[in-house]
């Protein structure tokens, strides 16, 4: 039986790169819907930030959420949240691996072997460490199973100009997700991933100003509000674990994905 399907259950999530952007709003939006979030980042004190901006809202229930500083590319660190966790609240129904460095922005040949380095090690390589540490607590806890929901992105499937190593890494994440879905059967896990477009944050406030395009031109380029991802997320984490969203594209509408622009 999934922890949805329990009366009055306990429901534990973790967000990774909770402190900004749709990580904390996906905060906002779990907690809203009763759940107890673990909030993953690298600076302390914007997770802190993201629980007292809930804490003005929810008073009485900002006990739900718990923040761990993390690095998501050290397994120490990554331990060390899952270990947390599972001290604090007992259990794992849900991973959100949402941690990942933007694009750079420089052509293939100008960058650097540091940066792509960098790049797989958050985005991929930070995915798969916090895929292990859940697939290892949500075997073993009792009842078992859960879910992991992926941050992909439209680059995991298109590519911007200039973005080798982010399209890169995205593509990984798609294979990841994929493989894990498989492996997680037996385990009651559901693996799936959330790809999104031009989602208003502060990192993408800038396509209203103007985007480079694949002709080498640059044009503003529309936006969604960043609720939108969140309560996708939050409604993906929503169904019993006999049912499963494996892929989902919730990107701004008219921006230039579909066919030519």
């Amino acid at each position: 039986m999934s922890p949805q399907e329990r009366p009055h259950a306990l429901r534990v999530a973790i967000v990774t790169g909770a402190g900004s952007g749709i990580g904390s709003a996906t905060v906002h939006a779990l907690a809203d819907d009763g759940w107890h979030v673990a909030l993953a980042g690298r600076r302390q004190e914007a997770l802190d930030a993201v629980i007292r901006s809930y804490a003005q809202r929810h008073p009485q229930t900002a006990d739900r959420l718990l923040a761990v500083a993390t690095d998501v590319a050290d397994p120490a660190s990554v331990q060390h949240l899952f270990e947390t966790v599972q001290r604090r609240f007992g259990r794992l129904d849900l991973l959100f691996n949402n941690a990942g460095l933007g694009v750079e922005g420089v052509s293939v040949e100008d960058l650097s072997i540091e940066r792509f380095r960098t790049m797989l090690d958050i985005n991929v390589t930070g995915t798969l460490l916090c895929t292990q540490a859940a697939f290892r607590q949500m075997r073993a806890q009792d009842p078992g199973g859960g879910r992991i929901i992926n941050n992909g992105s439209l680059s995991a499937h298109t590519p911007r100009l200039h973005s080798a190593d982010y399209t890169a890494s995205k593509h990984a994440v798609s294979g990841l997700t994929k493989a894990c879905a498989l492996d997680g059967r037996k385990y009651d896990i559901a693996v799936c991933q959330i790809d999104f477009g031009n989602v208003l944050t502060e990192m993408a406030a800038k396509m209203q100003g103007g985007v480079l395009q694949a002709n080498g031109e640059r044009a503003p380029e529309p936006t969604m509000d960043l609720t939108h991802a969140a309560r996708s997320v939050a409604h993906m984490a929503s169904l019993p674990l006999e049912a499963n969203v494996q892929y989902m594209t919730v990107m701004a509408t008219k921006m230039p994905f579909i066919g030519r622009g």
